[in-house]
């Protein structure tokens, strides 16, 4: 996400950090291209001329002219600006109501509210810790339905069954009664959408609304359709109270124009983030650690959530014991690490979110991509266990052999091998030490020779 806004506004600022005193020329200057930047990214005009005027405004007044480095003081000014643009402060759900707290989702079809329902069903088991029920109110589409219970199985939430000859008023009435029964703490009501704003639509959606009072109404949007997000949004939002937004598919938008204006635009939150198709792919959105990320400042605070989420402690803490024993770091280990690296989202998100990473140019990204990892997971699936143990018996006819059950070729596995030797090196210098020493070493999980190596796309 903000691949390119990232990009431009890197290369701008960089120009500008150095300056140990800020004209109006150069100011100027540097705000023309931020501005085009913004423009470039699908940042609606209205939130660019607001933004572009705050920093101006800002970078000629007393805090730039007093500071002791000017040009930094003006990034400064500009990250603090991209966060109120986006909300300041992350704003979480409203869920202090009575029992059960009823959730609503809108939108239109196609923009990922289904699959929206059950991440959130699961972010509120999981790490609110509460017990959530979902339903389908859309009885226009049977399989939004059937959808919807596939869901609720995986994340493990309860169901609430609905068809398409029942009203969605009584569905979702039905469905609060039972949630009362059961002592249900979240209700999320999933509605059903059209292919554009429609009278009907809005009709009913807002009986819906009426009707079930919910402390919680949340727009899902999809983020790919830049400015065009927020507006819909704001069509939305003239219809129905809506609480707060959830951006969809913000993994694939490389220019990030809805994230940056639908609060300006509706006035209201975004609230999470939908970063994939797997179901654990939504995060809550923090304005600050986004604008952090749009300049190349990477997300630390995020890494080490999803680090403290996502690793397998146990795991971590065995293979540290083995190698401080000098036991050795084997294949089964290192492919270990690649499972626990694709848990945490992958290369791209890991990189996504340390510092100084964002800068990289668009090749050495793209080289750093998963497909990698997924082919060197399949090598070392191909081999034996004795294999694994014993990397060092690998030999001709057996890398053949390798090649051929993993759907590679013989030159493939000796990279691997390759690249895994470098690891093994790395752990034994580590001594199993610390996240510092791990962190340091992280070269040795990059393709051989530092990210420009590596496996070519296939």
């Amino acid at each position: 996400m903000f691949e390119n806004l990232t990009e431009r506004l890197g290369q701008t600022l960089k120009n500008i950090s150095g300056k140990g005193r800020l004209t109006d020329d150069n100011i100027s200057e540097t705000l023309r291209e931020v501005r085009m930047a913004l423009l470039e990214a699908d940042v609606a005009l209205p939130v660019v001329k607001d933004f572009i005027g705050k920093v101006k405004e800002r970078a000629l007044g007393v805090e730039v002219a007093k500071s002791l480095n000017p040009g930094q003081m003006f990034i400064k000014i500009v990250q603090s600006e991209l966060e109120q643009a986006m909300g300041d402060v992350n704003q979480g759900l409203n869920l202090a109501a009575t029992p059960p707290a009823v959730i609503m989702m809108a939108g239109l079809q196609g923009a990922g509210k289904t699959t929206s329902v059950g991440k959130l069903a699961k972010y509120l088991k999981e790490r609110e810790k509460k017990k959530v029920l979902v339903v389908s109110a859309d009885v226009y589409r049977p399989a939004a339905i059937k959808q919807l219970e596939t869901l609720a199985s995986e994340v493990d939430v309860e169901f609430y069954p609905s068809n398409i000859m029942q009203k969605p008023v009584d569905i979702v009435k039905a469905a609060i009664s039972h949630a009362k029964m059961k002592f249900i703490d979240v209700l999320l009501v999933d509605t059903a959408g059209r292919l554009a704003v429609d009278e009907a639509m809005m009709g009913e959606i807002k009986a819906l609304h009426a009707a079930v009072k919910p402390v919680e109404t949340l727009f899902v949007v999809d983020a790919m359709t830049g400015q065009d997000a927020a507006n819909t949004a704001k069509a939305f939002n003239e219809a129905l109270p809506l609480t707060g937004v959830i951006l969809t598919k913000a993994d694939g938008d490389a220019r990030g124009g809805a994230a940056l204006s639908v609060k300006h635009i509706t006035g209201k939150p975004i609230k999470f983030l939908g970063m994939g198709e797997k179901l654990d792919a939504i995060e809550p959105f923090h304005p600050q650690r986004i604008a952090s990320r749009i300049l190349g400042m990477g997300d630390v605070l995020s890494l080490i959530e999803d680090v403290e989420r996502k690793v397998d402690r146990k795991k971590a803490e065995q293979l540290a014991r083995k190698v401080q024993k000098g036991k050795g770091f084997d294949l089964q280990d290192f492919k270990e690490q690649l499972e626990q690296m694709r848990n945490m989202g992958g290369m791209m998100s890991l990189m996504d979110k340390m510092p100084g990473m964002g800068n990289m140019s668009a090749k050495i990204k793209d080289q750093a991509n998963d497909k990698q990892f997924v082919q060197m997971e399949a090598i070392i699936n191909s081999m034996t266990a004795g294999e694994r143990e014993r990397p060092e018996v690998i030999k001709g006819s057996r890398k053949r052999r390798i090649a051929a059950g993993s759907g590679t070729q013989i030159q493939d596995v000796n990279r691997m091998l390759k690249q895994f030797m470098q690891m093994q090196k790395m752990m034994k210098k580590m001594g199993g030490g610390g996240m510092k020493k791990m962190m340091r070493g992280m070269g040795g999980m990059m393709p051989p020779g530092g990210m420009g190596g590596g496996f070519p796309p296939r």
